[in-house]
């Protein structure tokens, strides 16, 4: 298992509530739009991050982690596995606390190398579905 109930309560309750959202644009039939609006209804600031830098939500978008100019607290991953690492290590480089993989994202050579930088990781599983579990 990656990601312990312990760990993934304290990313969902604990950790901060600045996501960044890699993956997420405003096409309303991604799994990322619906995540995102779930992590909103729970508090938390979800921060587009896309390529087209598009607006969602409400909140401005940026091309990549690193354009974002405040701090992020957990950096949710809506990428292929293959493209998942790259983004956990800049994850790491922006000071980001903790990293969680989407349902069907792994690498794990990532999660081991972004746990040992320090940050949580939580990996192929969902916020959306774990935070109403919480109570």
């Amino acid at each position: 298992m990656y990601g312990d109930p312990a760990t993934i309560r304290k990313i969902l309750t604990e950790t901060g509530d600045t996501w960044a959202v890699v993956g997420l644009s405003s096409n309303e039939r991604r799994a990322a739009y619906g995540v995102a609006d779930v992590l909103k209804r729970y508090g938390k600031r979800v921060i587009p991050v896309h390529p087209k830098a598009e607006t969602v939500h409400g909140e401005k978008g940026y091309a990549s982690l690193e354009d974002i100019p405040f701090d992020v607290d957990v950096v949710d991953v809506f990428v292929n596995s293959d493209l998942a690492g790259p983004v956990a290590d800049e994850a790491v480089a922006i000071g980001a606390k903790a990293v969680w993989f989407q349902l069907g994202v792994i690498d794990e050579a990532a999660y081991e190398r972004t746990r040992e930088a320090g940050l949580d990781m939580v990996m192929d599983r969902c916020p959306a579905i774990e935070i109403p579990r919480l109570g």
